[in-house]
């Protein structure tokens, strides 16, 4: 396991494990727990959901890896999930770089389970973002002019 190259409170208060960066690639890791589970007791599709959100955002980043912090950021544009089987036990989430422009990147996203059989995958699309700068605030939505 290797340290997040960015504090994400969510990401772990669920408890993700990042395993791999670089190349294009990253491996998240999760072990399914009760906090994690539908009434089927099963991993809750918002769980999984996140899982490859987290792992194809993390491949889109690491073609910085070079920078600190793995360079700008991404945000999700886009994403396509499908759902082949329950998620349970030990969850390993593969996230891959398909493309990138200097604003996008086009990924891909597997997660498996414990018998290493595939039980979600998706696609989605993320827009490179730069911090904004120190004491900036974000305009609210909704506001006049919008």
């Amino acid at each position: 396991m290797i340290p997040f190259p960015v504090h994400i409170p969510f990401v772990q208060q669920l408890g993700f494990e990042l395993h791999s960066v670089g190349d294009g690639e990253a491996e998240l890791r999760l072990t399914v727990a009760e906090q994690h589970l539908n009434s089927w007791r099963v991993a809750h599709g918002g769980v999984v959901m996140t899982l490859l959100d987290v792992a194809m955002a993390h491949a889109a980043r690491s073609v910085n890896r070079h920078l600190p912090d793995l360079g700008p950021g991404v945000v999700t544009v886009e994403m396509k999930t499908s759902f082949m089987r329950p998620g349970e036990g030990q969850l390993r989430a593969v996230g891959k770089l398909l493309h990138r422009s200097t604003t996008m990147a086009f990924c891909e996203g597997s997660i498996y389970g414990a018998d290493d059989k595939l039980c979600a995958h998706a696609t989605g699309t993320f827009k490179y973002l730069r911090a904004l700068p120190a004491g900036r605030q974000l305009k609210p939505l909704g506001g006049e002019g919008d």
